[in-house]
């Protein structure tokens, strides 16, 4: 009996003219670095899937210049090469600790080509409903160049990412009469050149977009409202995720919290040494912003930070502490809505990012709907959404177990507690430690495969 056959999938198969076909069981929404993963698993345990991709190539978000990519010309990694490449293939070991976007997306083409899964997308299609059926089936329709598609299989995974639809723009009291854009609308340091550029916001693509404006604008200033910590990309003359990847295999988090927080006071000093607000929460507490150019920039006087908004008035802009500045462009990087609008809203509960998914993979409630790279991570995506797609593939195939619906719920509330406990309000449901979680999704399938002879893990920070 080969794996694609085994209890856990439909199988259907076409009789072509003495052809044995295999149909795809599984529709897969997506072919950015998780879609492709998940293909790639499937078609390791004999299960047939198809991936749709709204664009027209795979690799999602790092294809610069694809429709509804966020990517910029200056974007690298920000994590390191051996902390992001997938187990199954290593980017090579010549490149740069922290490749940009044109080795990435490259990279995720090769992984397409090694594991013959281009055969499997269908490029140019959006997902525009997923709808479970009475007989427990799922109907998928896409709508392509030549017309709409509709595929009736087994099980869906969502693989669309997180990062494709900006928030909305902050509101403010006054009229704001200079130019705006999200970050998602910024390609190149060129869009800067010459104007008084505000940039608001405290993650990786504010601090590499307040760089690009200090090399081109006429003025350019950073307003955090509140404090974040900033990483240098190396530390003791290693890339720094990879000091605290060695340390979170012998201490806890908080632990690590602390030992991190000293490095990096000894590196480069507090906060406040450069102008920007202490973070409110500890380190391991906040996705970290990774940077090597705002520290040396702010102290060379090339972008001068302020806090947060507190009004407008035309073109100047009023902040918390009193200072007003004129600017003529504000780039917003203030972050992304997950949205999944083929999906029914009671499959949703309140919100995707809310979802109790069981090991942010299984929808609780509902067969044969699973969720890819749902997730936010103190460290890199791909490894994660590798052993995500592993995990599914090998449930879809019959030879992992998920532990009853009342373990799972049990489990999923123990870890939202934990998550509230660590990372407040903010999107706790989502957030992972990137090396606990890569260990506990590993154990999770040895203990999915022998259910009978392995207890049921506990939850871990």
């Amino acid at each position: 009996m080969t794996a694609a056959c085994r209890p856990g999938i439909i199988q259907h198969l076409l009789d072509n003219g003495g052809v044995v076909v295999m149909q795809p069981t599984v529709a897969v929404v997506g072919a950015g670095a998780a879609g492709l993963a998940t293909l790639k698993a499937l078609a390791d345990v004999g299960v047939p899937a198809v991936a749709f991709e709204a664009g027209d190539q795979v690799g999602g978000l790092w294809v610069y210049g694809a429709a509804g990519s966020p990517a910029y010309r200056t974007l690298h990694l920000n994590t390191s090469r051996a902390r992001t490449e997938f187990a199954d293939h290593p980017m090579p070991a010549h490149w740069p600790d922290y490749p940009d976007h044109t080795r990435v997306a490259g990279w995720l083409a090769d992984y397409a080509d090694r594991f013959d899964l281009h055969g499997r997308v269908r490029l140019r299609h959006t997902v525009t409903r997923v709808a479970s059926e009475p007989d427990g089936r799922w109907t998928v329709r896409a709508d392509g160049p030549d017309g709409p598609t509709h595929l009736s299989v087994a099980a869906v995974v969502v693989a669309n990412g997180h990062n494709r639809v900006p928030k909305p723009l902050p509101v403010y009291p006054g009229a704001c009469t200079a130019r705006q854009l999200h970050s998602h609308a910024y390609r190149e340091p060129e869009q800067l050149a010459g104007q008084r550029v505000l940039v608001v916001g405290g993650g990786n693509s504010a601090m590499d977009i307040a760089v690009d404006a200090s090399y081109t604008a006429a003025h350019t200033l950073l307003s955090l409202r509140r404090g974040v910590w900033v990483v240098p990309k190396h530390l003791l003359g290693r890339p720094s995720d990879s000091l605290n990847g060695a340390l979170s295999r012998r201490l806890p988090w908080r632990l690590r919290q602390r030992v991190t927080q000293a490095l990096l006071a000894a590196a480069v000093g507090p906060p406040a040494r450069y102008g920007l607000p202490a973070p409110a929460h500890g380190f391991l507490q906040e996705h970290p912003t990774l940077s090597d150019g705002l520290l040396s920039r702010l102290t060379h006087g090339e972008i001068e930070p302020r806090p947060g908004i507190a009004s407008f008035d035309g073109e100047r802009a009023i902040f918390t502490d009193g200072r007003e500045d004129d600017i003529d462009l504000i780039v917003w990087c203030t972050g992304y809505q997950v949205d999944m609008p083929f999906l029914a809203p009671d499959l949703l509960g309140e919100g995707a990012d809310t979802l109790p998914l069981y090991q942010h993979v299984f929808h609780p409630d509902v067969t044969g709907l699973a969720f890819i790279g749902l997730m936010q991570s103190t460290g890199a995506a791909f490894p994660l959404v590798e052993a995500q797609a592993k995990l599914v593939a090998a449930q879809l195939a019959g030879i992992y177990t998920l532990p009853p619906p009342a373990i799972q719920r049990a489990h999923t509330a123990a870890e939202l507690r934990a998550a509230r406990d660590r990372w407040g309000e903010r999107r706790p449901a989502m957030r992972v430690d990137f090396d606990v979680y890569l260990t506990q999704l590993r154990r999770e399938l040895a203990r999915g495969a022998r259910p009978s002879r392995q207890p049921y893990q506990k939850v871990t920070t």
